[in-house]
């Protein structure tokens, strides 16, 4: 059994409130429903947000004592800013994706670059919540080859 963390950051919490013409009108709760009905087949989820840095920073320090299989983190706006959340992912040496919602790429100039994207497996951005889905598919498919 494969065990995946799933990590959002600031601002996330307010899914179906923010900006509904770039996020639409599904709630957080709705999207972690949704991937534990649809998660692939011997797959654990565990689903973790925080709108604090140094909170969101040791929740991934933990998991050099409580290891897992993979991680999908959308890094809200810590993607542009965070070096130590960087920092901390390149500490653990979990395999993990990064999503973003929106085409990130497509939006404010600031938004173009990511501290994360270097290390990450995959990126997958401007696919909505179809993100998600395709990140854990892209961990398992990952998990198979290894």
């Amino acid at each position: 059994m494969s065990k995946v963390l799933i990590l959002n950051g600031p601002n996330l919490n307010l899914l179906g409130k923010r900006e509904p013409e770039i996020y639409g009108q599904t709630t957080l709760q709705d999207l972690q429903k949704t991937l534990s009905a649809t998660a692939p087949i011997n797959m654990q989820l565990e689903f973790f947000q925080s709108n604090h840095e140094g909170i969101m920073i040791d929740r991934i320090h933990n998991l050099l004592d409580d290891p897992l299989s993979g991680i999908v983190i959308n890094p809200g706006a810590w993607t542009h800013t965070s070096i130590a959340l960087r920092d901390a992912l390149a500490a653990i040496k979990t395999p993990f994706v990064e999503v973003h919602i929106s085409n990130v790429h497509g939006r404010e100039a600031f938004r173009h670059h990511s501290y994360f994207s270097d290390l990450a497996l995959a990126v997958i951005a401007g696919c909505g919540y179809a993100g998600y889905g395709f990140a854990l598919e892209t961990l398992h498919k990952h998990f198979k080859d290894s």
